[in-house]
């Protein structure tokens, strides 16, 4: 059987719970080797880099091969409003920064990953 592709993107931060479940409901399926899972965060979801709890449970999958990415625009317009400013830096090595959110959606689903919006 052919690999899962599965693209899960976020842009509101009160469905990180329901995202996370999502994800792990998938890894139980189908087993950690069964499927390439990518997570697009953009908007007010970004807002959960700063979030210790479920940065520790992001982590956790990241070692079963889940693949975090932030939008670079997003983090910007974020520090931006001065609500809250995230440095591109001081993210842990399993969270990617992409250039625009829209655009790696637009890329992993011509790669074949099936899109997700929980």
């Amino acid at each position: 059987m052919e690999r899962l592709k599965a693209l899960f993107h976020i842009n509101e931060p009160e469905r990180w719970p329901v995202l996370l479940g999502n994800i792990k409901n998938l890894l139980a399926d189908v087993g950690d080797g069964g499927v390439d899972v990518v997570v697009l965060m953009n908007g007010p979801s970004v807002k959960v880099l700063s979030d210790e709890n479920l940065m520790a449970e992001m982590e956790g999958l990241s070692k079963r091969g889940v693949r975090f990415l932030a939008c670079r625009n997003s983090l910007r317009a974020l520090c931006g409003s001065g609500e809250l400013c995230i440095d591109e830096g001081s993210l842990p090595g399993f969270v990617s920064v992409v250039p625009a959110g829209i655009t790696a959606i637009l890329k992993l689903q011509r790669e074949g990953y099936s899109y997700i919006k929980p």
